[in-house]
């Protein structure tokens, strides 16, 4: 093989790499648009379904931020990896306790996640949907394996996370309900030994406090 034939391979190697990048940034850019075409497209031209932006955020993530749903059925359907954490600890499960879309939670739960990642305050999905008010993600999280009293890097379980930073409105009353009928344990305290009950007293979160006065009431 000669040296200009040798040159002109590795030249059109190279474009081709550089075509694939840009196909590969180009998907998660598409797939946080909700671009659904696009992304159809990128991925029957081989654009690498794990590709990730700046941040290291994947495709399948930045639709779950994007509130897009039937791109991430697509990505899902495709394959796509929803363990992988971007730079922020985020990934495609975690971001549904942030976001709160519980359709988008049950099209992640069909690939069959990591229960069990967390994100940049070490919690569960479960704590950020408790916290945030997002009842039927918390509903839905319930009745997967996931750990109901997983404590974050803050001491906070998800149902400390529900009175603390709850506004003790209708939405996490209703949560406090559903974590205390799935199980969860009302007595773990903050760091500072202080009970979900306690919390709630001390806000005057009356509703909450009697359902968590319940819990150990005798019958």
């Amino acid at each position: 093989m000669g040296p200009r034939v040798l040159v002109l391979l590795l030249v059109v190697a190279a474009c081709g790499d550089d075509r694939g990048r840009r196909s590969d940034a180009r998907l998660v850019d598409a797939a946080a648009r909700g671009d659904l075409g696009s992304v159809t497209r990128l991925l029957a031209g081989g654009a690498d379904i794990e590709s990730r932006d700046a941040e290291g955020r994947t495709a399948v993530t930045a639709a779950v931020y994007g509130n897009h749903l039937e791109v991430v059925r697509a990505l899902v359907d495709a394959g796509a990896d929803v363990d992988i954490q971007d730079s922020s600890r985020a990934n495609a499960l975690l971001a549904t306790g942030e976001t709160g879309n519980v359709e988008i939670l049950r099209a992640i739960l069909r690939a069959g996640p990591d229960l069990t990642r967390t994100n940049r305050f070490g919690g569960t999905a479960l704590i950020p949907a408790a916290d945030r008010g997002h009842v039927d993600v918390v509903r839905e999280l319930v009745r997967t394996e996931i750990d109901l009293d997983h404590v974050n890097d803050l001491g906070w379980t998800a149902l400390l996370e529900a009175v603390i930073l709850g506004d003790g409105g209708p939405a996490h009353q209703e949560i406090v309900r559903i974590l205390v009928a799935a199980g969860a344990d009302v007595d773990i305290a903050d760091g500072d030994g202080v009970t979900p009950l306690q919390h709630a007293l001390r806000n005057g979160y009356d509703e909450i406090a009697r359902t968590l006065s319940r819990v150990d009431a005798p019958e």
